[in-house]
């Protein structure tokens, strides 16, 4: 269920306003009704952390060994070492850069030495060294106030050393004499390198202090936090005060610490119009299951939205059981997750989960005769009794046609749709009834809409005989009652909300459209779970045509194929399976994912995203 908000203002004396903000911070549940930014320095320390705590894991050994988390002052004299290390590693690398480059631009004039050209440039030797072509070259020999060196080419043209510079009327590239000899920038190479390892030394020796650096990122951020909250306060000459969200249920914790450290406050219902309402989902045992995909998704219904936790989580469940379709993978996933739990001793909601999850799929997949693709399970009696005939993914050892087996799942799956969608309608008018929203009217109608569209479907798709008549008749009514009820709404007199859905009768009837497309979207279900089969059965056929010495590429080809097939069933999932109750469930049931997440002001333990 989504907790019920109050905001609360909290007031002290300026002088106290340091120790309001720690309390606050201390008690852990009040959440911020607007943030400032932190001050620059507090930032700046948190982000240099980041950005050196992730640098360093280019350095981290392998196997690193557990190191002791280092106090304070510890770590401040080994991280300003790799800060020293980083940041002179990083200035040798662009000297090294620097001098290649050079040496590339040196490179067709050879090793010579600038100081040999200075020497003669003080005896009165002022050279100056040119790229010429050969018509300028002839020029320039025929000038006889040019005294002129011709030297190897460079570049496939003319080098020449003049004293003095050339005249204007003959074009030439002048090079610019280098400050060290080719011989002299690979020295410094070569000095820069042998700097630049003991600088990595001096990280890898820092990388394996990764803890210590979490710990450190950690105070950085709640030091950060703080300062938010500081410049947040607001304050006059005598008081300072600050507001924000607290669950109704901690408002007496809130009293009682607010009474001990004699702070001043105020509680008031949230504003009708306030659309920053942090959203507290509160779960239970089993609804709690679905927290990991919803923080995965990173969707949360809205403060006035409904809370769908333990629906989203029932067809969930269906829909990965249905898109794996296999009894195997899901042994697989099963046997896997349990052999995680037991060794790392980590029994969490996720974990939790994909057991749940792998034995629906088990079920699913039991139920259907489906174990890795093989046809041969069929043969096993304890697993062929396990099967329910209709459903048999090899219903010729049932007596059962192709068609009768490919048209019971189709109907199960529109059957899913048309439940999960009429359910998502009836959910919306359980809300809207006590609101006093007479919408709630035009929610029946596309319940009723819904149920035509399954028929509808059935009709069409599978070919079931179904009077159409009155399944038309049924969408006319539903079309009726969003057109005339549609635009309800608690601020709005019955004349104006009917003003409202009449003018968009044109859009109601493109989503009475849709309301059939989003029934048959479900069909999706059978597709990807027989095309799951389809593609396991196919590398088993591949590695059954394998025998002798070459039985072992056939295993090879086994493991691989189901290793694809099971990835891509978990993107299935993603696509497929999420979609479903994020899209044509939640819109039905009106909810639009808006939430806020609540995110009390408090002194955190581990690093927040």
């Amino acid at each position: 269920m989504i907790e019920k908000m109050k905001m609360v203002h909290v007031v002290s004396t300026v002088s106290g306003k340091e120790k309001m903000i720690a309390g606050l911070r201390d008690i852990g549940i009040l959440h911020l009704a607007e943030k400032k930014s932190a001050d620059r320095e507090v930032t700046e320390r948190f982000q240099t952390l980041s950005k050196t705590a992730m640098a360093l894991t280019d350095y981290a050994p392998e196997k690193p060994e557990k190191k002791d988390i280092l106090s304070d002052e510890e770590f401040q004299n080994m991280y300003s070492g790799v800060l020293e290390a980083v940041e002179k590693k990083s200035n040798l690398t662009q000297d090294i850069g620097t001098a290649k480059a050079e040496i590339d631009r040196i490179a067709p004039w050879g090793d010579f030495s600038p100081e040999d050209l200075k020497v003669l440039k003080a005896a009165g030797f002022d050279f100056h060294f040119y790229k010429i072509g050969k018509n300028e070259y002839q020029a320039a020999v025929a000038d006889e106030n040019i005294k002129l060196i011709h030297m190897s080419e460079v570049d496939k043209m003319d080098a020449i050393a003049v004293i003095g510079t050339l005249p204007p009327t003959i074009p030439a590239t002048e090079f610019n004499l280098p400050d060290s000899s080719i011989s002299d920038l690979k020295n410094k190479i070569t000095e820069d390198e042998a700097e630049i390892k003991e600088c990595e030394d001096v990280l890898k020796k820092a990388a394996v202090y990764g803890d210590s650096f979490n710990a450190q990122m950690v105070k950085a951020q709640n030091e950060e936090n703080f300062s938010q909250a500081s410049a947040t306060a607001e304050n006059d000459e005598d008081f300072v005060w600050i507001s924000g969200y607290i669950p109704e249920a901690d408002l007496g914790e809130f009293k009682t610490k607010a009474s001990e450290n004699g702070w001043a406050w105020a509680v008031d219902d949230v504003a009708e119009d306030d659309d920053q309402i942090p959203t507290k989902l509160r779960f239970n045992k089993v609804s709690g299951l679905i927290k990991p995909i919803f923080d995965i998704l990173g969707i949360l219904p809205g403060y006035r939205e409904q809370d769908i936790s333990i629906w989203f989580l029932l067809f969930f469940t269906l829909f990965f059981a249905m898109i794996f379709g296999d009894a195997g993978y899901g042994a697989l996933l099963l046997i896997g997750t349990i052999a995680f739990v037991v060794k790392t001793k980590k029994f969490n909601d996720a974990t939790f989960l994909l057991i749940v999850l792998s034995g629906a799929t088990v079920i699913w997949g039991a139920i259907t005769g489906t174990w890795f693709g093989m046809e041969s399970a069929m043969k096993v009696p304890f697993l062929k009794a396990l099967v329910i005939p209709n459903f048999a993914n090899y219903p010729e050892y049932f007596g059962v046609s192709t068609t009768t087996q490919q048209n019971t799942i189709m109907k199960f799956a529109f059957s899913i749709g048309a439940i999960q969608m009429a359910l998502g309608s009836i959910l919306a008018i359980k809300k809207k009834i006590p609101e006093k929203d007479l919408s709630w009217v035009a929610d029946l109608g596309w319940t009723i809409a819904v149920i035509a569209m399954y028929l509808l479907a059935l009709y069409l798709v599978i070919g079931e005989n179904i009077n159409i008549v009155p399944v038309f008749a049924m969408v006319g009514v539903a079309f009726v009652l969003v057109v005339l009820f549609g635009g309800m709404s608690p601020d709005k007199t019955f004349a104006q909300g009917l003003k409202s859905g009449l003018a968009d009768a044109f859009t109601v009837f493109l989503n009475t459209i849709s309301c059939f497309g989003n029934v048959m979207s479900y069909i999706r279900l059978f597709a990807v779970g027989m095309a799951s089969l389809a593609i396991a059965q196919s590398f088993n056929d591949i590695a059954a045509g394998f025998s002798g010495p070459m039985l072992v590429l056939g295993v090879i080809v086994v493991l691989i194929g189901h290793g694809l097939n099971i990835i891509m069933a978990f993107l299935s999932v993603v696509v497929h399976g999420v979609r479903l109750n994020v899209l044509e469930f939640s819109g039905q049931v009106g909810l639009e994912w808006t939430g806020i997440a609540y995110d009390p002001f408090k002194m955190n333990d581990k690093l927040k995203n």
